[in-house]
């Protein structure tokens, strides 16, 4: 009967210790399964962060996109009074239109460069005007290219007209200051 009682004794310990490995089990897998989880809300907040941070970035540019805009603009209004030209007539930003304007009339004609030539050459407003838009544009660009990771913005600018003046506007200094 003592054995009974010890064997009983001892079933039923083994049961309960099998029933709380059960029960430990059961709740390891449910803590793996709120790590699993935890992980992938942290790598979701990881990823929403680096988005937020990008848009806000873009945002900051875009926001001080018509102050850059506006500061070109008045260094390209004496440029294009002195060489005679007017903004394209569209309905894109005014800097746009004067540098569409700008690239228009080279196009249709390539005195344009020689004209622009002579205005930096004999008017230091217009050499001003030039330099400072040249600095402005280049660091806008120098900007852009830092603050977006993909370059896909930076890279539109210097493809269109901006770098397109730049272009224009460096080669009619050069040969400003090589001819005597």
């Amino acid at each position: 009967m003592q054995n009974a009682i010890i064997f009983g004794t001892f079933g039923l310990i083994t049961v309960m210790i099998g029933a709380i490995a059960a029960y430990m089990y059961r709740i390891n897998t449910r803590i793996a399964g709120m790590n699993k989880t935890l992980d992938r809300q942290f790598s979701l907040i990881v990823k929403m962060q680096s988005v937020l941070k990008n848009k806000y970035a873009t945002n900051v540019v875009a926001e001080n996109a018509e102050m850059i805009y506006q500061d070109l603009l008045q260094n390209l209004i004496p440029v294009m009074a002195a060489i005679d030209i007017m903004p394209r007539n569209t309905p894109e930003h005014p800097l746009w239109r004067a540098l569409g304007g700008i690239m228009d009339e080279y196009a249709k004609n390539p005195f344009a460069l020689e004209k622009l030539r002579r205005a930096i050459k004999l008017d230091t407003e217009v050499a001003r005007s030039i330099d400072n838009y040249m600095r402005r544009a280049d660091s806008f660009l120098e900007h852009l290219t830092q603050s977006e990771p993909d370059g896909l913005l930076s890279n539109t600018f210097t493809d269109g007209l901006l770098g397109q003046s730049l272009t224009f506007f460096a080669q009619a200094k050069q040969l400003a200051t090589q001819t005597n």
